[in-house]
């Protein structure tokens, strides 16, 4: 079944197709990858830009037995929208919605002392108790509780259990360079997890998970899976890190296949200037061909000059700057009629450009390329 928000009888400018079926698949082999352990299928940021309710919705439906968000926000539209079983999130402020994760049954992380007495204070005022995860900062430097600080965290949250106010329910970390084969903040962190948890469990918290297993983490180190596993951006297909091996090496494919209809063809003398600034100058007689995305649809910029498109069977790049709404690329000569297909990126096997491809371009990670896409492209769901 394929699904749009686009009026179904009038050409797409652009799309950005996500085939629900390879994410099935991806999330059924890093079960495989973690087998014994729980799958959290993380679908923050609109699932890495994928579109988070569907792919959310295909995630369970392939054995994933946990959502995880960034924002609370996020995880209450899961919720909204129908969403069942445990969902996580984890990024809160001061004055976060706590109430409502508690009454919508989430399950939400606590990094600090002020917000084990918010959540704690919104039980109350909900009348029911809050399933509470408390992070420990293990060596990244980000959210989380520091070391000399988790004896204070795990007392209160013991107290405030006893009081009926929380249910802990897991412990849990996150790297810094598991995606960095070798490298020797994961060994360190991990003994760090190990001996936090141990002093947590020894003092009386049970914990349903423990967890610390990211991406890369979950397809490389086994011995970090635990009790369960959160996979984000190898959930849709793209490789951690080029370092530890494409996404066929892992046995994932690609979700997302970003395209646009070529809003017109023309013929242009040689010495003609391209884009803003004219940094692309046409070496002789050619034909130009103008694709109707730009970096307010989540092109990045950095791609003047240099972003790979298939078009026709063949591998053009963009000339000149990427515009606001549009980039040109110098067809060679060769004349396709407008609204022929213009392929950014997908899978590959196609001979279309992967994300990785378009990162490569622009110094960047693959994980930037697939979120960055805007609102203004379509996400058409197939395989659904």
């Amino acid at each position: 079944m394929n699904e749009t928000s686009a009026v179904p009888t009038a050409p797409l400018r652009a799309r950005a197709e996500i085939d629900l079926g390879a994410l099935r698949a991806n999330v059924r082999v890093l079960r495989a990858r973690a087998e014994g352990a729980h799958l959290m299928a993380v679908v923050k940021s609109d699932a890495y830009g994928h579109g988070a309710v569907r792919c959310a919705r295909a995630a369970l439906e392939a054995g994933a037995t946990w959502l995880g968000t960034a924002t609370p926000e996020e995880a209450l539209a899961l919720r909204a929208a129908g969403l069942p079983g445990r969902i996580m999130c984890w990024l809160w402020v001061p004055g976060g919605p706590w109430r409502q994760a508690i009454e919508a049954d989430l399950d939400v992380a606590v990094s600090g002392m002020w917000a084990l007495r918010e959540v704690a204070d919104a039980a109350r005022a909900a009348g029911r108790p809050a399933r509470v995860q408390l992070k420990a900062d293990t060596g990244l430097g980000r959210n989380g509780c520091q070391p000399e600080d988790w004896p204070e965290l795990v007392g209160a949250a013991l107290e405030a259990e006893a009081a009926g106010l929380i249910e802990v329910t897991g412990l849990w970390s996150h790297f810094a360079c598991a995606d960095e084969p070798g490298h020797p903040s994961i060994a360190a962190q991990l003994t760090r997890f190990r001996e936090m948890v141990a002093y947590a469990e020894e003092r009386g918290v049970e914990p349903e998970v423990r967890h610390i297993a990211n991406s890369p983490a979950t397809l490389t180190l086994p011995e970090t899976h635990f009790d369960l596993v959160r996979t984000g951006i190898a959930m849709y297909g793209i490789s951690p890190s080029p370092e530890l091996g494409t996404p066929a090496d892992f046995g994932l494919r690609p979700v997302m296949t970003l395209s646009a209809s070529l809003a017109l063809v023309k013929r242009v003398p040689g010495g003609h200037g391209v884009s803003y600034g004219h940094h692309y100058v046409t070496p002789g007689e050619t034909t130009l061909g103008l694709v109707p995305l730009g970096y307010a649809d989540g092109i990045p910029r950095h791609a003047s000059d240099g972003g790979p498109v298939l078009i026709d069977g063949k591998l053009r790049t963009v000339a000149g700057r990427v515009a606001m709404d549009q980039f040109v690329v110098d067809l060679g000569g060769d004349e396709p009629r407008p609204g022929t297909r213009a392929v950014l990126f997908g899978p590959g096997d196609g001979g279309e450009p992967t994300a990785e491809d378009w990162a490569q371009v622009c110094g960047t990670i693959a994980y930037e390329i697939v979120t960055r896409i805007g609102t203004r492209v379509p996400r058409v769901h197939v395989n659904g």
